[in-house]
C-alpha cells in the first residue's frame, strides 16, 4: 500500500503535521487534483489516513491527517527498507 511513490510522498509529508490541506499536499507533491484524490482515497480506505471535510469563508476544505494505523504502517515500511538496503549500504 505504502510503496507507491505519491502515496509514500504523502504518509511522509502528513507525518511531520497535525494536518494538512488537500492544496498544500497538492502543492508539496506536484500531482494534478485527480490523482491526488485518488491517492488520498486509497489511504483513507486502508485506515492510513483521515480526512475532514468542512467550510471556512463559505470554501470547502479537506483536512487531511495521518492515523495511528497510518503511523506504524509508515514505521514499519521504513525499517523494511532499511533491513533491504541495509548489506548495500553498509558494504
Amino acid at each position: 500500500m505504502i510503496h507507491g511513490k505519491l502515496r509514500l510522498a504523502l504518509l511522509s509529508l502528513l507525518v511531520t503535521v497535525e494536518q494538512a490541506e488537500f492544496t498544500w499536499l497538492r502543492g508539496k507533491t506536484g500531482a494534478t487534483d485527480g490523482n491526488l484524490g485518488a491517492q488520498l482515497g486509497k489511504l483513507e480506505e486502508a485506515g492510513y489516513v483521515a480526512l475532514e471535510k468542512k467550510f471556512v469563508a463559505r470554501k470547502p476544505q479537506s483536512l487531511y491527517r495521518i492515523t495511528e494505523a497510518g503511523r506504524t504502517a509508515l514505521g514499519e515500511y521504513v525499517q523494511a527498507l532499511r533491513r533491504l538496503l541495509g548489506g548495500a549500504l553498509n558494504g
